[in-house]
């Protein structure tokens, strides 16, 4: 089967193509066939990308960590999935992503792809959404009537955000580029702000929550928006390392799961949920979406790469 995986070959990270035997799944494990993978560009550069668990390095990595496609085939002790199943979900940070023609996946973080969304469609929905969903209600507990500031509100996070907390019957306020005021202002924020051109701690305040995809300065610059009692949620990769205190309680990364990805799925199909493909690629090119040398972007959602052919 095709696989794009990291070469290895010098300091840059960089995807080449290759040639391998299909996998085959272990118990508990299933095996799909993948009909589209979501990219997200600094994945390269994480930890789980250049070493193993225990700390060794890891070499020839496969990335994309969100795909839809088909069940292939079920390992044994693996329940609630039949060959032939059409599929969506995240697979864990350490193993061989969905860049290739084929993936193994645990049960835990697959569930039934929407109906309504096509497999490209789908395949940029699970971190997004699932990230998502667990900062604004697993962490920041999000309740109806309290007010939510989402920094990155046309990113492939920020727009699930802005959508799902105006489900929860939530007000918000996002920050975007001047270009994407008007896409973060039709997902349903009510104040939407040019973030180069205003300083958004001049335009809002009392928050009872602020979901930071951005870190840094942004980050710093977040705390004084907050009710005193109010609660920060980052997923900025530069608060994993962080001394700050109040950094650290903040700082989550998402994790796969099953329930949840259902949930969405019923959102998804409800109508009442829509995601947001930014471009797509050719598996051949998928290098390039890590690069940023893709040329044709909307400039807001997920760019996906096209893994089957004709999916």
């Amino acid at each position: 089967m095709k696989i794009m995986r990291l070469s290895d070959s010098g300091q840059s990270l960089v995807l080449v193509e290759d040639d391998v035997q299909c996998p085959q799944p272990g118990r508990g494990e299933l095996l799909v066939q993948i009909y589209a993978a979501g990219v997200t560009p600094t994945e390269l550069l994480w930890y789980p990308t250049t070493h193993k668990k225990d700390g060794e390095k890891r070499n020839h990595a496969v990335p994309g960590h969100e795909f839809s496609g088909v069940i292939a085939a079920v390992g044994e002790g693996a329940v609630g999935f039949e060959i032939g199943q059409e599929v969506y979900g995240m697979s864990d940070w350490f193993a061989d992503g969905a860049m290739a023609e084929y993936c193994i996946a645990q049960p835990g973080g697959v569930a039934a792809k929407p109906k309504r969304l096509t497999p490209i469609e789908a395949a940029s929905v699970p971190i997004g959404a699932l990230t998502a969903w667990q900062g604004l209600f697993d962490r920041a507990h999000l309740q109806a009537g309290q007010h939510v500031l989402v920094h990155g509100g046309a990113g492939a996070v920020g727009h699930f955000a802005i959508q799902l907390a105006r489900l929860r019957g939530a007000h918000v306020a996002a920050t975007a580029s001047a270009r994407n005021l008007g896409f973060v202002s039709e997902l349903g924020a009510e104040r939407v702000i040019d973030y180069r051109a205003v300083r958004f701690e001049e335009a809002v305040s009392g928050m009872d929550v602020v979901f930071d995809t951005v870190g840094g300065e942004t980050l710093r610059r977040s705390w004084r928006v907050l009710k005193p009692a109010g609660r920060m949620v980052t997923i900025a990769a530069d608060s994993e390392t962080t001394s700050d205190g109040r950094v650290k309680e903040a700082f989550f990364i998402v994790e796969a799961n099953h329930a949840q990805l259902s949930q969405i799925s019923e959102l998804l199909d409800a109508g009442k949920l829509h995601p947001v493909v930014d471009a797509v690629l050719p598996l051949g090119r998928a290098a390039a979406g890590y690069t940023g040398e893709v040329q044709t972007r909307l400039g807001h959602g997920k760019m996906v790469v096209a893994v089957a052919a004709d999916s």
